[in-house]
């Protein structure tokens, strides 16, 4: 099950999404993070941040909403606590990181240069923070500045976009244009809930993540494509792989059931699914 996303090799094509599994071994004890292709971390701002004050998430019939706002410890507190008790168990570490501004990307990558990790994930389209609608990810210009800035990690980048956009194709071109190895498809989708606005994930939108990748694909096929949205058995993930994703990202299962990534990689592997499959 050996998958490759760009110069990134993985023994199998199932991962954590940002967000959803902490900034470290949170979830150790349910699944042998060693088992798989890699553990993506929360994101991460240079310093520390505090996210949004409550209510965060509120449970939907298709999923649920949240508006966490990338509460973290800032990058230099992860790398001295998180880091290692991701290297005791293992685990390959893509690390996230996001910004307000082109700089504060460019001083996260570099912050994390000769730190271990496999790859970056450049978390291009939150919508839970103070910028609100107005995302890196809806301006091609923009996406690219960021990813030639965070040239500075030193390791492959991935480019996490948004479906909030008329412009994805386009957005994903200027990703790769400065420097993405892959993207990673999608991020969570504007919703509102009880009158809290925030970013929908969960089944609901693992359809518009299948049409997101499949366009994506369509347009560049040689771009590679980390699925992601709704991802909770070995079905949802060959959706995603059936339309173009090389390896995909387990999320909002995971609050349900925290060994939902180990769940979907056993069923592909049950199901004899190595890799382009």
């Amino acid at each position: 099950m050996s998958t490759h996303i760009g110069s990134v090799t993985l023994p199998n094509p199932v991962m954590t999404a940002s967000g959803t599994a902490g900034h470290g071994d949170e979830l150790a004890r349910y699944v042998d993070l060693a088992d798989l292709g890699a553990v993506v971390v929360k994101s991460l701002l240079p310093e520390p941040w505090p996210g949004n004050d409550g209510p965060r998430v509120h449970a939907t019939d298709g999923g649920m909403v949240n508006r966490v706002g990338l509460q973290g410890p800032g990058i230099e507190a992860w790398l001295e606590d998180d880091l290692p008790r991701l290297r005791r168990v293992s685990a390959r570490v893509v690390a996230s990181i996001w910004g307000r501004t082109v700089e504060e990307y460019e001083k996260g990558a570099a912050m994390l240069a000769r730190s271990g990790v496999i790859a970056v994930e450049i978390n291009l389209s939150c919508p839970n923070t103070h910028a609100g609608r107005q995302l890196f990810a809806h301006d091609e210009r923009a996406t690219e500045e960021v990813l030639e800035a965070t040239a500075a990690a030193g390791v492959p980048r991935w480019a996490k976009l948004s479906p909030n956009t008329d412009r994805l194709i386009e957005v994903a071109d200027a990703a790769r244009r400065g420097g993405a190895e892959a993207v990673t498809l999608i991020n969570t989708v504007f919703a509102m809930v009880d009158g809290m606005e925030g970013g929908l994930s969960g089944p609901a939108i693992h359809p518009i993540a299948v049409r997101a990748v499949h366009d994506v694909h369509a347009a560049q096929p040689e771009l590679p494509i980390i699925g992601v949205g709704g991802v909770r058995d070995a079905t949802t993930a060959r959706d995603l792989r059936a339309v173009g994703a090389t390896a995909v990202q387990v999320g909002t299962a995971t609050f349900a059931d925290p060994r939902a990534a180990a769940k979907v990689l056993a069923g592909l592997r049950s199901a004899g699914m190595g890799e382009g499959t």
